[in-house]
């Protein structure tokens, strides 16, 4: 079962979330395996989205947003996209584009950043928006301060963590087939709760890297090797690696309120998309096919509107003049 567990060092100003992404990770390859236009995902794409997707959830649970939070990375390389989005229910799907085969060795900058051009962007959806409210949004490049490309998306996260929020930050994250796996280790801020706005302050820039506290659990967080954070349970992932501090642990989340698969997609939501394609445009598809066949990259749900559907989709948009009492 998929789950999260929250922590905090007694008396010190670090916290932290493991997060272990079971059945909700495997539903998501399982459909996508069952996609017969696509296939199954090459191995490290694999193993690059399940990280993302445990990072997405980590990031949501921390920050205790209402809405969707939206991770994705896109640049030039045979990955175009990857995109992972997390409910604040934990409700999770995730997708990846990629053209052309990829080693099984493939990096991140293969993969995502071949010549340096490649983007992280995090996005934060409110639920409910007030009128001319934007979502949040923060792009960072695929490299590290000297233009160095990063190989490894804990490290890409990290520092934008640092940019965004001015807090230390150490993220381990693992996947394979099985299971999608993240520790976060943060520095608690020292005003404020919520400063990935961009909302920072002159104390927290200064405890940069220079809280001992800190250091300390992060040098033992760091030294969590991908095997035992996919191998290891969370009760025996905590104690291997902070059997001398006195951890202040919250109820998992798991079960119907943790992590689990879902998809928003819908078949309104597809009629809704034709209507924006137009009239004129939705039948020249059906001139060619019988039928307008959407299909959604997430979930893998397949929607059918053939003449008649699309016919009485416009006929329901269509403004009636004054007057007009005509039943339909």
């Amino acid at each position: 079962m998929s789950e999260i567990h929250k922590f905090l060092f007694d008396g010190l100003p670090v916290r932290g979330v493991l997060v272990r992404l079971t059945d909700a990770w495997r539903e998501v390859l399982r459909r996508r395996a069952a996609n017969t236009r696509h296939g199954a995902y090459p191995l490290p794409l694999q193993n690059l989205l399940g990280e993302m997707t445990a990072a997405a959830v980590l990031m949501q649970s921390n920050i205790k947003f209402d809405g969707s939070l939206v991770l994705q990375v896109f640049g030039d390389g045979p990955v175009k996209l990857a995109v992972v989005e997390v409910q604040s229910d934990f409700g999770l799907r995730a997708t990846a584009t990629v053209n052309g085969a990829l080693p099984d060795t493939a990096t991140l900058s293969q993969m995502v950043n071949v010549g340096n051009g490649g983007r992280c962007a995090i996005t934060l959806d409110p639920a409910t928006r007030q009128p001319g409210q934007q979502p949040y949004q923060g792009v960072v490049p695929l490299f590290g301060d000297p233009h160095e490309k990063l190989e490894k998306f804990s490290d890409l996260l990290q520092h934008y963590m640092l940019q965004s929020e001015q807090l230390d930050t150490t993220l381990v994250l693992a996947a394979d087939d099985q299971l999608a796996a993240g520790l976060l280790i943060q520095r608690l801020p020292l005003q404020g709760i919520d400063n990935l706005a961009g909302r920072s302050t002159r104390a927290n820039e200064d405890e940069i890297g220079n809280n001992e506290d800190y250091r300390r659990i992060a040098l033992l967080a760091a030294s969590l090797k991908r095997e035992e954070l996919l191998t290891l349970d969370a009760d025996a992932v905590l104690r291997r690696l902070f059997w001398q501090e006195k951890l202040l642990r919250f109820e998992p989340l798991q079960g119907a309120g943790g992590p689990h698969f879902s998809c928003t997609c819908s078949r309104q939501r597809v009629a809704k998309m034709i209507l924006g394609l137009g009239a004129e445009e939705a039948a020249s598809v059906l001139q060619e096919r019988p039928d307008v066949e959407v299909g959604c990259d997430f979930c893998g749900a397949q929607y059918r509107f053939d003449a008649v559907d699309v016919a009485q989709l416009f006929k329901q948009n269509t403004p009636q003049p004054p007057g007009d009492t005509t039943l339909h």
